[in-house]
């Protein structure tokens, strides 16, 4: 995994674009595994967004974050 993240165009894309940016976080842990963003709604709405980084650095877009955050519904509290 490492190896084949390291060949990847895009991922010295993003490492150089963080770098320029002034990105100093700490380079501690493991490395390996990619992240990602979910937006999830009220009760049975269920996921409203999934971003799945493809390789290290893959940023979600904003937008798309605010859009599905604004499709959540809020849940009527159970009056039992």
């Amino acid at each position: 995994m490492l190896l084949m993240g390291l060949i990847r165009l895009g991922v010295w894309q993003n490492f150089l674009r963080a770098w320029k940016n002034g990105y100093s976080g700490n380079l501690e842990g493991e490395g390996f595994i990619l992240g990602g963003v979910y937006v999830i709604g009220a009760g049975k709405q269920g996921v409203l967004l999934e971003h799945r980084e493809r390789e290290f650095g893959d940023k979600v877009n904003l937008q798309s974050v605010l859009e599905a955050a604004e499709k959540i519904k809020p849940q009527a509290a159970d009056t039992e």
